[in-house]
């Protein structure tokens, strides 16, 4: 039985297995969406939905996390990712 990797949405707190969840990175050039989960850099996961995404921005959770400034096109680019 092959294991599933798990990750936790750092909005909703849940975990989830990895397909389900998008990742952000915060590396040496700035913040970025990461599709294939592995560049370098502090990472956070956000789950695939749009009402946690306007969440996350709102309430300047990946600023904080990731102790940078988010610009709004990593926003728009995470809904677009999901539709």
């Amino acid at each position: 039985m092959k294991k599933i990797p798990m990750r936790m949405c750092v909005v909703t707190r849940e975990r989830l297995p990895k397909n389900e969840l998008i990742r952000v990175v915060k590396t040496e050039n700035g913040v970025i969406v990461d599709e294939t989960g592995k560049v370098n850099g502090h990472g956070v996961y956000l789950k695939c939905d749009a009402e946690v995404i306007a969440t996350a921005k709102n309430k300047g959770i990946l600023k904080r996390v990731l102790e940078t400034e988010i610009p709004d096109n990593i926003y728009e680019e995470l809904i677009s990712k999901i539709k």
